[in-house]
């Protein structure tokens, strides 16, 4: 028998296995409701599940009610929102996804507008829309960019109040059926913003040398860990570098990944930049095919832990030689995902793993592997 391709062989995380390597990024929809999701993020959420994705990613997900990138970001710092998340989790796992949540907090990128409103600090259109502003915090007061608002600089008593608050969104994400939990240490927000030496100016023990701007990530790891259960994996989402040679390294992530495997943290997520600007991608550096796969390969190798590549993974073939290589163990699709929900299962026909519709869902799998032999029947000699 030939072996299925690598992006079709099951990948063992604790007590779970995944039906193949295909991850769905975590992508902000901003159409929650003073943080609970509805029939939206079910569907958005849900057609992933159905198009053959091993795991699928609820978006970021406050752990506060200031920690919202936008007021149409979702939340689990209230009971109230644990059943929209349990829609999502159940109709996945049904399915045959794994179901997986981003807890994260915006830190200084909090209370920003939705992308279509304009992308930036919120004005007096939307607060006349009803997104009224609130104070952003921080590693330091220092705003994102100029024209930002400056954040509130969080004091340690602050800061162990927010370790306790992403605990109880880690007992109500598991409350509502998720078997993943990411903690989102990327991009600029809060955790990412604590471990840059561009964003953080502290001299107490959360700043200063590399030991102390990693603090909080552990420290939340730390805790996050031990409110997961045992059996469920615990990913790790991190920006691998800033870009300007004065940020974070791909070096500082290697420590860290090493220093996260030791607590407990199963798989480490690979992307970058946003600590200024834009929310993804380091500065100055070319988008391109698989920009970010040199993270994900290094850190794998030199941290031995479990790695996730994303950025322009587009094509089966792509994602294929990506996991051949060893570069990673899985693949993450966002964009590629919106235009192609189906994406996992045209891969699997790609690659030749299914050529009878055999892993699509049968409501509709046996409706198309008949239309095939018509077509075949049909077809011009």
């Amino acid at each position: 028998m030939t072996a299925a391709p690598h992006l079709f062989q099951p990948l063992q995380l604790r007590s779970l296995e995944t039906r193949n390597r295909v991850v769905i990024s975590p992508m902000c929809q901003y159409s929650a409701h003073e943080g609970h999701m509805d029939e939206w993020h079910l569907v958005h959420l849900g057609r992933f599940a159905i198009g053959g994705a091993g795991i699928v990613f609820t978006e970021a997900t406050a752990v506060q009610k200031c920690g919202r990138i936008t007021h149409g970001c979702p939340g689990l710092w209230t009971d109230s929102q644990i059943p929209g998340h349990a829609r999502v989790a159940q109709f996945a796992l049904r399915n045959g996804a794994i179901p997986a949540i981003q807890l994260g907090h915006a830190g200084r990128k909090g209370g920003m507008q939705r992308p279509w409103f304009g992308n930036g600090p919120l004005n007096q259109e939307d607060i006349e829309r009803g997104d009224m502003p609130w104070t952003p915090v921080g590693a330091s007061a220092l705003p994102i960019a100029e024209g930002w608002p400056v954040p509130h600089e969080l004091s340690e008593t602050e800061i162990g109040s927010l370790i306790d608050d992403y605990a109880s969104a880690a007992r109500r994400a598991l409350a509502a059926g998720y078997k993943i939990a990411e903690i989102h240490g990327a991009h600029g927000y809060l955790i990412h913003s604590f471990l840059s030496p561009i964003s953080n100016q502290r001299s107490d023990k959360y700043g200063g040398d590399l030991s102390g701007r990693m603090r909080l990530a552990l420290e939340v790891a730390q805790r996050v860990r031990s409110t997961w259960p045992s059996e469920l994996p615990l990913f790790f989402r991190t920006s691998a570098v800033d870009g300007p040679p004065e940020g974070w390294s791909l070096d500082d992530t290697v420590v860290l990944a090493q220093e996260l495997k030791q607590i407990g943290v199963d798989v480490i997520d690979c992307s970058s930049g946003g600590i200024s600007g834009a929310a993804t991608a380091s500065s100055g550096q070319k988008r391109q095919p698989g920009f970010q796969v040199g993270y994900a390969e290094r850190v794998r190798r030199e941290a031995n832990i479990t790695t996730v590549a994303v950025g322009l993974i587009t094509h089966p073939e792509q994602a294929e030689d990506i996991l051949a290589k060893g570069q990673a163990d899985l693949v993450a699709l966002g964009r590629e995902a919106l235009v192609d929900p189906m994406w996992a299962l045209h891969a699997a026909q790609t690659l030749g793993h299914d050529t009878l519709f055999e892993t699509w869902p049968q409501q509709s799998g046996w409706w198309l592997a008949g239309r095939q032999q018509t077509s075949d029947f049909y077809q011009p000699k």
